[in-house]
């Protein structure tokens, strides 16, 4: 799993963001491991890409 925060308040998935996860899901692939999921923490809440189907649909 791979979390990070951002600072400012907004938890909104940039591209960079999407592209690393879907780096890191191929990535485990192709070591027949599993990447739960990419979390984006802020403050108040947290969003999970995986929820949103961001990075993990096509990889």
């Amino acid at each position: 799993m791979d979390a990070h925060n951002h600072p400012y308040g907004s938890v909104d998935a940039s591209p960079k963001d999407i592209l690393v996860t879907r780096q890191i899901v191929a990535a485990g692939k192709l070591l027949d491991g599993e990447v739960l999921d990419h979390l984006i923490l802020s403050k108040r809440c947290r969003v999970s890409l995986r929820e949103k189907g961001l990075g993990f649909s096509n990889a």
